[in-house]
């Protein structure tokens, strides 16, 4: 896998600081979605139920959104220090489509598919 070339690297620098702001305005507003049911409303059973169930998704979604803005404040940071575009692994550059699809990821194909295989 080659190196990453000075652009690319600004132009997927770029992508997360861009995906961490849509990120983090994302969770603003799934936080309202997440808000804790009120069961003193008076509702029905089956839409009290509906209502928890949709709480539930909502926490789901925002520990995935929480998660992932995360993982991009780590990769902006890593960038930062300019060891960005290496495996966390193995050390070997990761792939520049590989980062562009998916500019956090902290590992090589080959490293997060052996880690998907061991589970």
């Amino acid at each position: 896998m080659e190196e990453l070339t000075e652009d690319q690297i600004e132009e997927l620098r770029q992508g997360l600081a861009a995906l961490r702001r849509d990120l983090q305005a994302i969770l603003a507003t799934a936080r309202e979605g997440a808000r804790p049911v009120d069961l003193d409303l008076p509702i029905g059973r089956l839409s009290r139920i509906d209502a928890l169930q949709q709480q539930q998704m909502a926490r789901a979604s925002l520990a995935a959104l929480e998660l992932r803005l995360r993982q991009v404040s780590v990769a902006v940071a890593v960038c930062e220090a300019g060891d960005y575009g290496y495996c966390r692994k193995c050390d070997e550059p990761i792939g520049y489509q590989r980062l562009k699809a998916r500019p956090e990821t902290p590992f090589c194909l080959a490293c997060q598919a052996g880690a998907e295989a061991r589970r």
